[in-house]
């Protein structure tokens, strides 16, 4: 298995030439960009999964010791959490943790038939649970999964994101009270080379 260090080298990698697009683009908050970050093309590639999955569970597992909590499971907002979620969750089966990863996911309207769920997957009323998301812009998205975490009973202990593109999301989600771990920053991904980040310390606050 590859080292934490190798395998977030190979992230990085993988989303620079899969997911990191130049030109003209409106975000979804209407701002304009000359990038666009496209991350599902690297999250729900096999390779991208499995080295999400382990980079991910790696943050988790490393700002669960620091705090000393209890977590029961993983999701965020669909669709961009799920395929993060679903690979951590695998992972942590993979390497056999005494308690694996349960994951969820956050509906963006409750759903109209059935149980009218606004939560599907392994959440239960009490849960401790990290928030995920592909990419914090404006940390509108991750906010609407933390207030239905909240909503339906649940305990927020941290936010773990893949990307932070350094545009005041991440502190709006922080004032809330809701520490926020990313893999990547955006000036990573845009101007670093990926064997520059060798040695890099476990997750970027």
């Amino acid at each position: 298995m590859l080292t934490f260090d190798q395998a977030r080298i190979e992230l990085s990698d993988l989303l620079r030439n899969k997911s990191v697009f130049h030109g003209d683009f409106t975000l979804s908050s209407g701002a304009k960009s000359n990038y666009y970050l496209d991350c599902r093309l690297t999250t729900l590639d096999p390779q991208g999964a499995w080295l999400v999955g382990q980079t991910i569970h790696t943050l988790i597992r490393k700002e669960q010791a620091e705090r000393n909590s209890r977590i029961d499971a993983v999701g965020g907002l669909t669709m961009g959490a799920d395929p993060i979620g679903l690979a951590a969750g695998m992972f942590s089966h993979w390497v056999k943790d005494a308690t694996p990863l349960q994951v969820f996911s956050v509906r963006k309207a409750p759903k109209g038939h059935g149980q009218t769920k606004l939560i599907e997957g392994n959440f239960r009323n009490g849960d401790t649970v990290v928030v995920l998301d592909d990419v914090v812009t404006s940390g509108e998205s991750t906010i609407a999964a933390i207030n239905a975490v909240v909503k339906e009973g649940g305990v927020v202990a941290f936010v773990v994101v893949l990307v932070d593109r350094q545009e005041g999301g991440r502190e709006k989600i922080e004032a809330l009270g809701h520490p926020v771990v990313s893999v990547f920053k955006r000036d990573e991904l845009l101007a670093v080379p990926a064997q520059a980040q060798k040695g890099t310390n476990v997750g970027v606050r």
